[in-house]
C-alpha cells in the first residue's frame, strides 16, 4: 500500500470478496484515512482491489514471486 496515494474512496473495500480491508484509523499526508488489511489471511490473491483503484495505491505481494 502506498498510503500517500489513497484518497479514501472505498472502492477496494467494497469489490473485494472476502472483505479483508477495512478504512484505518490512520491519516496519510492528505488528510486521508487510508485503507488497511484487517483479516489479511483471508486474502486469496484475486488482486480486484489492485485493479480498481483509480490511484495505483494498493497492491497485492504474493509470496514465492
Amino acid at each position: 500500500m502506498i498510503v500517500d496515494r489513497c484518497k479514501e474512496c472505498g472502492l477496494c473495500i467494497n469489490v473485494c470478496p472476502q472483505k479483508v480491508l477495512e478504512r484505518g484509523n490512520e491519516f496519510n499526508i492528505y488528510g486521508y484515512r487510508y485503507v488497511s488489511p484487517k483479516y489479511i489471511e483471508k486474502c486469496v490473491g484475486c488482486r480486484l482491489c489492485e485493479y480498481i483503484c483509480p490511484d495505483f495505491a494498493i497492491y497485492v505481494e504474493v509470496d514465492g514471486l
